[in-house]
């Protein structure tokens, strides 16, 4: 069962656990299940339409439109820039405290796309693991706010500047990747969209959903002895009667906030 974050009679948001396709995908073919196709039979086989996409590794907040028009209206959105996502990664080595990193990157049809990103370092850390010749590895969370949405953007852009997302392929550094699948069996990437802010495409009023960190990343948190319990976002709230739809009243949306800001 996916969970359900958010859902009306316009638009249903779940938290995408990683490893799950959104849709169907050519450089995907070994998938059998898909975000469309179980969300469609959870909710009783009404049609769902993808607002916009996460990677497959990639976990957290998707946004869903359930008929044309608001799919219409929701993608113009995005185009212009009215929707903020904001992603949590945790990066090889201690990045700088803040940054934009405007460089533009190269999609599957060799054409170059203006790309722009912001992110704010949250925590650092240093653990006992010996990583070429040195007997200690760094790390840090950050926040990340992509003001584009092109294809791996964050991946490639965290690469450019040398803190990859740990756990990224191919965007990332194999030989930390080796490292962490030798000694922590890490098979995940440490992205996830913690984040969605957008005004409804009817109501017009704001809506903040949040998704909660996977087991993965919380594991991957522990062992780097990172306070995550900050970001893990709870309702204070009880849903719907689970008898029916889920739903969060739009009363609710102002105690879905993010503790830090």
């Amino acid at each position: 069962m996916l969970e359900i974050l958010y859902q009306d009679e316009y638009i249903i948001a779940i938290n995408k656990p990683s490893g799950l396709l959104v849709h169907k995908s050519f450089y995907a073919r070994d998938a059998k299940v898909f975000a469309i196709q179980e969300l469609r039979n959870q909710i009783g086989g009404r049609h769902v339409y993808p607002i916009h996409r996460l990677d497959r590794k990639t976990s957290g907040v998707l946004l869903f439109a359930l008929d044309k028009k608001v799919l219409k209206i929701m993608n113009d959105r995005f185009a212009t820039r009215e929707v903020e996502k904001k992603y949590l990664a945790i990066l090889r080595g201690w990045s700088p405290e803040e940054l934009t990193i405007d460089y533009d990157l190269t999609n599957n049809d060799g054409v170059i796309q203006n790309a722009i990103t912001y992110f704010h370092r949250l925590q650092t850390t240093e653990i006992e693991l010996e990583f070429n010749n040195q007997p200690t590895s760094r790390y840090c969370l950050v926040e990340a706010i992509p003001e584009t949405g092109r294809m791996h953007q964050l991946r490639k852009h965290f690469k450019h500047i040398f803190h990859p997302i740990l756990g990224s392929r191919p965007h990332g550094c194999n030989k930390q990747n080796k490292l962490w699948l030798e000694n922590f069996e890490l098979k995940g990437m440490m992205l996830h969209a913690h984040q969605l802010i957008f005004n409804h495409p009817i109501t017009n009023e704001q809506l903040i959903l949040n998704a909660k960190i996977n087991e993965e990343f919380s594991r991957v948190g522990t062992i780097l002895k990172l306070d995550l319990n900050t970001y893990e976002i709870a309702m204070t709230e009880a849903v719907a009667n689970t008898n029916e739809d889920l739903a969060i009243p739009y009363s609710y949306k102002k105690q879905i906030l993010s503790t830090y800001e």
